[in-house]
């Protein structure tokens, strides 16, 4: 890649990233040689302030004269500072947590909502992190804020709702492209809460339990119509067999029978009560016509 790159663009880039490709120089050798010289003759007293322990997590960004020595810092372990020309910087290459306050933002659809969450980034390239910004946390910080406002500024009030992870994820996407000279890589986005005022919480509240209501009301209306199918045909298939009806009226006197009940009513035929009518009806006749 950098094969293909012209000249000013590879300057530009080792600029960018704080690396200087001259010497030191005639001037810089002298100091070299002199703070070198220095270190041998206090020896061994020097030798403790010019070894410095550098942990598994942390790496130096070593200075000499002003330039960083190389492209890539050193550690972890024991790393060698030249007296009076050398400076460090020990960056942390941990995970960090930024949680971002509430950010009050409105919507598209003009609604006015605060939403927070966290952001967790990690320093991959100590010298990036080190020539290229100042406070790198700081600015960070600052970015992930504007972001949130950015993105979540040209949400509707549902989508917001609805889709947290895809808006958290293309949060996380706009961090890392914007903080990768920085040297930072954004490893996790998460919107923590979304905080609407009262009264849209009781609007909402009141559309979401008419739309439930309306919803069980349609339940409860093709709930009945399956009901009346099934008893349409059950009707017709009684009235295929009579006798089906009569073995239906035992079974039902028994499960009442189970049920330890002290009434018991006994559903008759309408067959066998006109035929009662009738009977009692003829009776009556002949009789006023006796008499008569």
């Amino acid at each position: 890649m950098d094969a293909g790159m012209s000249s000013p663009e590879k300057q530009d880039k080792d600029n960018l990233v704080g690396i200087n490709k001259k010497q030191l120089g005639v001037c810089g050798w002298i100091l070299f040689s002199l703070s070198f010289l220095l270190m041998i003759i206090t020896f061994p007293i020097s030798i403790w302030m010019c070894l410095k322990i550098i942990k598994e997590y942390e790496r130096a960004v070593v200075f000499r004269l002003g330039r960083i020595q190389a492209d890539k810092a050193k550690g972890p372990g024991l790393i060698l500072v030249l007296p009076c020309i050398d400076v460090f910087v020990k960056v942390d290459l941990r995970t960090v947590t930024c949680n971002i306050p509430p950010q009050e933002i409105l919507t598209r659809d003009s609604v006015t909502t605060q939403v927070d969450g966290v952001v967790y980034y990690r320093i991959y390239s100590a010298v990036s992190a080190v020539a290229n910004v100042n406070d790198i946390h700081q600015a960070t910080f600052l970015l992930a804020q504007t972001t949130l406002r950015n993105v979540l500024g040209t949400q509707t009030l549902s989508q917001i709702l609805a889709g947290r992870e895809e808006i958290a994820h293309s949060i996380q996407t706009l961090l890392d492209d914007a903080t990768e000279l920085w040297g930072i890589r954004v490893a996790r986005v998460e919107i923590k809460d979304v905080r609407i005022p009262v009264q849209l919480q009781r609007s909402m509240a009141a559309e979401a339990e008419a739309t439930r209501e309306a919803r069980a009301r349609v339940l409860a209306a093709e709930g009945e119509m399956n009901a009346s199918k099934s008893l349409k045909s059950a009707s017709m298939v009684l009235a295929e067999s009579p006798i089906a009806l009569q073995l239906r009226y035992l079974q039902t006197l028994t499960t009442v029978a189970t049920e330890k009940n002290s009434t018991i009513v006994f559903p008759l035929p309408m067959n066998i009560l006109e035929g009662i009518g009738g009977i009692s009806y003829d009776n009556n006749h002949k009789k006023v016509n006796d008499r008569a």
